[in-house]
């Protein structure tokens, strides 16, 4: 007799979780041998389960990974230098509790931007969040937010985020305005927040690409220094799965 009244609470009390487990559970044949504590423990563990789901489709919806990607999906046998021992550390996310930064360097077609992806949906997972861009097209939208009153905002947006994925690092070279703005971000982020770049570029090669030598200093400085490193080699594994699916 209790049920639909029951219910109805629940969804007042915006406890969608707990209404559809009283639902399921009433309707069991198990429901009869619960306890009073064993049923309220179905019903809360549902509830939290329903909401740390939606809390992760927040942060992912905010996110925008550019690939839908996941750790435990991560190819080990493709010859390409990845290290598992250190892969397990980064996945761990020590890292971003520690605002450490982290560059994933290597030609076009490693899985840069995949691992990337990867490491940034865990970092949902964790409860952390996440913020993710191509450096080319982040350079156009702060171009156009300079101009639409939304620049301020958008720096401290990415200024804030627990891990700020900047993909595609070092296409072009950079413009004042563009040295400028990733010098702000990275200053609001040193010491307080994690950054993984992808580069096909090396390290050493990032100076030129920003330019200034006084603005390359500053950034490289607040970005390198305390940056974990993972260099991956080989052949392009689109390229290589292309040859495989034609071969077989």
């Amino acid at each position: 007799m209790l049920k639909h009244p029951t219910l109805d609470q629940l969804h007042t009390l915006g406890l969608h979780g707990m209404a559809k487990a009283f639902v399921e559970v009433a309707a069991s044949d198990e429901a009869g041998g619960l306890s009073h504590p064993e049923w309220l423990g179905l019903l809360l563990d549902r509830e939290a389960s329903l909401r740390q789901d939606k809390r992760l489709a927040a942060r992912l919806r905010v996110a925008k990974l550019r690939q839908q990607a996941c750790v435990e999906d991560i190819d080990y046998r493709s010859p390409r230098g990845l290290d598992r021992a250190m892969m397990q550390k980064l996945i761990n996310g020590g890292w971003i509790d520690a605002h450490d930064n982290l560059a994933l360097i290597g030609p076009t077609g490693v899985g840069k931007s995949w691992l990337a992806s990867a490491l940034g949906h865990k970092a949902c997972r964790d409860n952390k969040s996440v913020i993710y861009q191509r450096v080319p097209r982040l350079f156009e939208e702060l171009a156009l937010a300079r101009g639409d009153g939304r620049h301020a905002r958008l720096l401290r947006s990415l200024g804030r985020a627990d891990l700020l994925v900047l993909d595609d690092w070092g296409l072009e070279p950079l413009d004042a305005a563009a040295r400028h703005d990733l010098l702000e971000i990275l200053e609001e982020r040193y010491g307080r927040k994690s950054t993984l770049v992808t580069s096909q570029l090396p390290v050493d090669r990032w100076h030129e690409i920003i330019g200034d030598p006084t603005y390359a200093d500053a950034i490289l400085d607040r970005l390198v220094h305390n940056a974990h490193r993972i260099e991956l080699t080989g052949e392009s594994m689109r390229r290589a799965r292309a040859k495989s699916t034609i071969a077989s």
